[in-house]
């Protein structure tokens, strides 16, 4: 088992992670930047390390840095969270260099899904279905032959990209040649490598993603799904599991599909098979190879903790379950909390004057809030993730609205309005599950004038 393990992240997620090392008896690392030293989970870590400058390029995302705090406390492990370099091939493979281990896959298999058109390639051999698309990168010159092949209207995407940023949909061939200039500038600017590539677009799909594990040596099980369709520019609000209103004989080959690639590529860790649904159809677009921000809607539904699994597998003690002993009960729905506008969406940084998390059976806050804390500039406005867990949809829906109620945060604006009065309200979200344009499209959409 890791001895000791350094926590490369902060927040909510920082936090979650030394749970899970508590559980093990793993000692931990907090590691922070200047501007982060009253960070919850910096108070319940056995080691804290200050690593620089509240600009996370010269923190959180300063290699150097976090290896050196490594050797100065003696760490064995590290775990990067999500965000910052969770997915960093190179930052994988320095830890690996430096004979500490990674909680993450191997770097190869970062950098394979880190670029979205080897991933594409390498899901077709695996026979996952796919989404049309271009054949190798797409470039001023053959922009037009690519695009004509797969049809209008089309989606550009960066090759390194994710979060949503760098998406350009172009419904003609006379947008096309500044559209590839735009999002190839835009790649470079978000991601240092202006590689682009494009997909047909589909036009009301759902967003759904496949939890898996795999041991590293060939053996892969899944978690089931997840369904995060409701999202602004691109970034989710709202997920739940399992998926609504995917039949069986629809959702269970899918989910052998992500089984078969993990085994196929000898997978390690906890990943991510992300899938846009339309039509009845699953249409892979990309993995993430790290913890999803919202993995508690899955521990909630099948009893199993994602963290706890991923630094078991990464001591070497490979799978705790067998496919046949995981099942889904009930339905778990998770609210994003921000620190922001809940009209205008503009972060809001602050100190937090009252904190009173919701509770009860089947209710869950991750969060790293507390009185007095002050919620800094430099970084995502996420502060807290509410996850309710009921019998079935219907149940799970009316806890969250309940939990809402009772969560109590001042001293900043958060987007807890938007949750309780304006999704988790709307007749036709509750009566099933929507695209991935209908939070804009429909609920935050102005109102027509007449």
């Amino acid at each position: 088992m890791i001895k000791k393990l350094l926590i490369a992240n902060r927040g909510e997620i920082a936090l979650r992670i030394v749970r899970a090392c508590k559980q093990l008896g793993i000692e931990t690392v907090g590691v922070y930047s200047t501007a982060d030293e009253n960070l919850m989970h910096l108070k319940f870590v056995d080691e804290a390390v200050c690593i620089g400058k509240p600009n996370a390029n010269q923190s959180y995302l300063n290699i150097p840095a976090i290896l050196t705090a490594c050797e100065v406390t003696g760490a064995d492990a590290i775990h990067p969270g999500y965000g910052f370099l969770s997915e960093n091939a190179e930052f994988a493979e320095a830890v690996e260099e430096a004979g500490i281990t990674f909680v993450g896959p191997h770097p190869d298999h970062i950098r394979l899904m880190g670029d979205k058109v080897s991933a594409i390639r390498a899901m077709m051999q695996a026979g996952v279905p796919t989404v049309a698309g271009s054949e190798g990168a797409v470039t001023l010159h053959n922009a037009d032959e690519q695009a004509q092949r797969i049809g209008f209207p089309i989606l550009i995407k960066a090759s390194a990209g994710g979060g949503g940023r760098g998406m350009r949909v172009v419904d003609r061939i006379e947008q096309l040649a500044e559209q590839v200039r735009i999002a190839k500038s835009e790649a470079e600017q978000w991601f240092g490598d202006d590689a682009i590539y494009m997909e047909k677009y589909l036009q009301n799909p759902r967003h759904i993603e496949v939890q898996v594990l795999g041991d590293g040596n060939g053996r892969a099980i899944h978690l089931y799904d997840r369904d995060c369709s409701l999202q602004r520019r691109h970034q989710k609000v709202v997920e739940e599991a399992p998926a609504p209103d995917i039949p069986d004989d629809v959702r269970e080959p899918i989910l052998q599909a992500c089984v078969s690639a993990c085994e196929q590529i000898g997978y390690r860790g906890a990943g991510t098979f992300e899938f846009l649904f339309e039509n009845g159809k699953f249409y892979f677009i990309e993995m993430n190879t790290r913890v999803q921000v919202e993995h508690p809607v899955t521990e909630m539904v099948t009893g199993i903790d994602v963290v706890v699994e991923q630094l078991k597998i990464a001591s070497g003690y490979g799978l705790s379950y067998r496919q046949d002993e995981i099942s889904v009960h009930g339905h778990a729905i998770e609210c994003r909390i921000n620190a922001e506008n809940p009209t205008t969406f503009m972060p809001s940084p602050g100190t937090v004057m009252q904190f009173f998390a919701p509770a009860g059976a089947g209710v869950r806050f991750d969060s790293h809030l507390y009185p007095n804390y002050a919620i800094p500039t430099f970084y995502d406005s996420l502060i807290g993730k509410l996850v309710c867990h009921g019998q079935n949809r219907t149940q799970a829906i009316a806890k969250c609205r309940h939990a809402l109620d009772e969560l109590v945060i001042t001293g900043i604006q958060t987007n807890v309005p938007l949750h309780r009065d304006v999704i988790l309200t709307d007749t036709d979200f509750i009566a099933q599950a929507q695209n991935i344009h209908y939070l804009e499209t429909v609920l935050l959409a102005p109102p027509s004038r007449s």
